[in-house]
């Protein structure tokens, strides 16, 4: 028999806010409740378009989501998609032929670069590039060269491609025969790959987006592929942020015509609905996993429910021209950022650089930028901080914004500003 004990006299019950932050603390994160406190405790609990709402009723711009957001929450095609394929075969038994996934490996391939046609889907994006490097090494490349400010993931293999101390630190030893270069150093990498003709395999980013929105010289990618080529390497190409119409095209790799032996993509793959990934691979990259089925599998990987929102994802982003509008939209972001953060802060910016739908403000310290996330959100905007580029602050809008919603957030992005360099010039002598 459960007893029922009463509440003290007078006390007050918890609120919402505070039952949940208790859970996290007692199940989840004590640091990602310290977080949340950051940021007023507000609880997300809907969430349409640009838009997401909290349990209090208040809106916010979500310029965050860290990529997934291309076409904005619950797009109603994918949410269509999703609930029609629930309601009829939403797990398959992944022994029978199962039309899903076929379907959505034939509309992920229509959109790749060419000779990109053999899928291997996952769920979240480092599974992708486990499966990446998987590859690479099942076809003989024991050497992998990832770039400093890479970021590539945190289970293990993908986990040692990604060059941050602070991660890999608890976890070594990692992954052995990993090296990591300056990216943007074409240089570095010739002289590495020329060490080990025939042994390496290269992954990398079209642009650094954890690193804090880092564009490599002109040309750059173009030059690794074909440097890669020339001493008989493999090339991964880290698409799972910059790809899917984020930069303006449908991949990194079209601005530089370059073809990977594979090209890894996630986030806005399940079109803001279902978690999704997928290493795309050329016929002859993939030579191992066709000749053994077997040999790199997983339970969901292609589960017609998740197959259901790529394919309505991919057919979304084309109808609607989701990638000319991430250019349209990304060039007016970033010359409205770029006009605010100069007028208003003359000596903590340091710059506002960006391509596409993918916008990084950089500052002079780590501490600022903290600041600056606090104040978006202040003047309810969603941004997101830099994993591996701390002084960077990201945004990563959808390619839906309306004008009004572009105005909203430019005018927000001024206040915040605007009251960082209030808070600077206020503090205390001494105050941190």
């Amino acid at each position: 028999m459960t007893v029922v004990q009463d509440s003290p006299a007078g006390a007050v019950a918890p609120s919402a806010e505070e039952e949940i932050l208790r859970l996290y603390r007692a199940h989840l994160s004590k640091g990602r409740a310290t977080l949340a406190e950051l940021f007023g405790s507000h609880m997300e609990v809907d969430s349409s378009g640009a838009w997401l709402t909290t349990s209090d009723g208040e809106r916010f711009l979500n310029a965050g989501g860290y990529g997934v957001f291309i076409m904005g929450a619950r797009h109603p095609r994918v949410v269509e998609a999703v609930q029609r394929q629930l309601h009829t075969h939403p797990a398959a038994t992944r022994i029978l032929l199962e039309p899903t996934a076929a379907r959505a490996a034939e509309a992920l391939v229509s959109v790749m670069p060419e000779g990109l046609d053999r899928v291997h889907f996952a769920l979240s994006g480092a599974e992708a590039v486990e499966t990446g490097l998987k590859l690479a090494r099942a076809n003989g490349f024991k050497r992998t060269v990832s770039m400093h400010g890479g970021y590539h993931g945190k289970t293990l293999g993908a986990l040692s491609a990604t060059a941050k101390d602070v991660y890999q630190q608890p976890f070594r030893p990692l992954v052995p025969d990993f090296v990591h270069l300056p990216f943007g150093d074409a240089d570095a990498l010739e002289a590495e790959l020329a060490s080990h003709p025939g042994e390496v395999c290269v992954i990398l980013e079209p642009v650094q987006g954890e690193g804090g929105v880092i564009i490599p010289p002109k040309s750059y990618l173009k030059h690794v592929e074909q440097l890669v080529r020339r001493y008989e390497g493999f090339l991964v190409l880290d698409e799972i942020q910059s790809g899917l119409g984020r930069l303006g095209e449908w991949w990194g790799a079209d601005i530089d015509g370059v073809v990977p032996d594979v090209l890894l993509t996630g986030k806005a793959l399940g079109g803001g609905v279902l978690p999704v990934s997928a290493a795309v691979a050329t016929r002859t990259a993939f030579k191992p996993f066709d000749k053994d089925p077997f040999l790199h599998t997983a339970t969901f990987s292609g589960q017609p429910l998740l197959m259901a929102a790529v394919q309505a994802s991919i057919e979304t982003i084309k109808e609607e021209r989701l990638v000319t509008k991430a250019v349209d939209l990304g060039a007016v972001l970033l010359r409205g950022l770029t006009e605010i953060a100069r007028r208003n802060l003359p000596d903590q910016l340091v710059e506002v650089r960006g391509r596409g739908l993918l916008i990084g403000v950089e500052l002079v310290e780590a501490g600022l930028a903290g600041e600056l996330l606090i104040e978006l959100f202040n003047h309810g905007i969603v941004a997101n901080h830099s994993m591996n580029g701390s002084a960077v602050v990201r945004f990563t809008p959808p390619a839906t914004l309306t004008g009004a919603e572009v105005q909203f957030l430019l005018d927000s992005f001024d206040k915040a500003t605007r009251a960082l360099v209030r808070g600077a010039t206020t503090m205390p002598e001494g105050g941190n």
